[in-house]
């Protein structure tokens, strides 16, 4: 290992100026704790953005990683690998899916759905057919094709002339859509419950209109589960829960327990349109990454694991109920699973990020959706002990905030 010291300050130097990080650099992490170069001792309650589905070095990742570590890890497409075919096979056999492709994460996996709805839409019913319709607030990734898709103009603006054909309308808009989709639709994209955009649950209604617009004009349904799959919600994936199925399923995040890895999901009958060479990935498929998120898929999809997140959940509500009838903040706690934002009221409009630099002091690591949202995205696996501790350094955050 290096003996070369590493500060905050040489973020500044080094690194393109695009993120603002804390002043806290962690350095070791164990179950839904942190430590950073001083030894300071954090919960982690945001679980790197909804992707630590088991926290910090669980065993059975770890263990996963160095096993294949020994064996092999890289190959092209070119070959396959016993890994990759394992999760695969797993992936299938779990949900509606019955391809898999994989990539390296969530907006990799949500351009490979993108362009697989417009392919085989032209293969299927010519030209014309490239309206894609998605929703304000949406976030999709940052690729300049996916963050065209996203709904937040802050995101795509300033990077000249974005892809063409691509609409938006409000979530949980149902007239708006109708007004909107047509024959030359050839996808609907939307998340099953909007995680950037501000934690924002569909109306099952919507839902189940939405798939019913689609079918109505050949358009293909495409759930972008990079947030809310692999055990987030409670269920395996969100649309499990919704009585929908989608045509398309983007996976990302939790998929790989902290490992790089992203897969989209589809029918054999759509994939078809994904001819030898039409889509690629170098790292695709990578063993190392598949073997970890082999072990990561295994341990979440149990139901004492999925079972376990609505027990959370509880605890959450209960604990961010009391907190917030004594200090009067937050308008509503929403969302789903360990998916869940705390919306700020009138009077704290704007200030979401103070509740999290508040929570920092703390040593206390919360996330935002927007500036009026405190989102939790913890461990799956979080102990009791570690959401009462975690709670009473959030109580302390918000006593701070609101007493100034």
């Amino acid at each position: 290992m290096s003996d070369m010291a590493v500060t905050r300050e040489m973020f500044d130097q080094v690194m393109v100026p695009n993120y603002a990080p804390a002043q806290v650099i962690p350095v070791r992490g164990q179950g839904a704790r942190l430590w950073d170069q001083q030894g300071r001792e954090y919960i982690d309650f945001a679980g790197g953005i909804a992707v630590n589905c088991l926290g910090h070095c669980h065993p059975a990742l770890v263990s996963a990683l160095k096993e294949q570590g020994e064996k092999l890890w890289h190959l092209s497409n070119v070959l396959t690998n016993e890994p990759a075919l394992r999760l695969a096979k797993k992936m299938v056999d779990a949900t509606f899916a019955e391809k898999v492709y994989f990539c390296n994460s969530g907006a990799e996996a949500n351009e490979a759905a993108l362009k697989l709805a417009r392919r085989y839409a032209i293969d299927n019913f010519g030209p014309e057919k490239t309206q894609i319709i998605a929703f304000t607030q949406g976030f999709h990734g940052r690729t300049f094709f996916t963050v065209s898709v996203g709904g937040q103009a802050v995101y795509s603006d300033g990077f000249g002339p974005k892809p063409a054909d691509i609409d938006h309308v409000p979530y949980n808009d149902l007239a708006a859509l109708k007004a909107l989709i047509s024959d030359r639709t050839c996808a609907v994209v939307m998340e099953p419950l909007q995680g950037e955009g501000g934690i924002i649950s569909p109306e099952p209604a919507f839902v189940q209109a939405v798939r019913e617009l689609c079918d109505q004009h050949n358009a293909l349904l495409v759930f972008d589960e990079v947030q809310t799959g692999v055990g987030r919600t409670g269920a395996l994936y969100a649309y499990m829960d919704l009585g929908v199925t989608p045509d398309i399923l983007t996976s990302a995040k939790a998929l790989g327990g902290g490992f790089p890895i992203g897969a989209m999901l589809t029918t054999s009958k759509i994939a078809a349109a994904f001819k030898v060479g039409t889509h690629g990935s170098t790292y695709g498929g990578n063993p190392l990454a598949c073997a970890v998120a082999e072990a990561a898929f295994d341990t979440v999809n149990t139901e004492s694991v999925l079972n376990g997140v609505k027990e959370r959940e509880a605890w959450y509500r209960e604990g961010l109920d009391a907190i917030n009838a004594k200090y009067g903040c937050f308008e509503q706690i929403r969302g789903k699973g360990l998916l869940l934002g705390c919306v700020v009221n009138e009077r704290y409009q704007g200030r979401a990020r103070d509740f999290l630099q508040a929570a920092m002091e703390e040593q206390l690591m919360v996330l935002i959706a927007g500036a009026n949202v405190v989102r939790f995205a913890p461990s799956l696996v979080i102990t009791k002990e570690e959401v009462a501790e975690g709670l009473a350094r959030f109580e302390r955050a918000v006593a701070k905030v609101v007493n100034g």
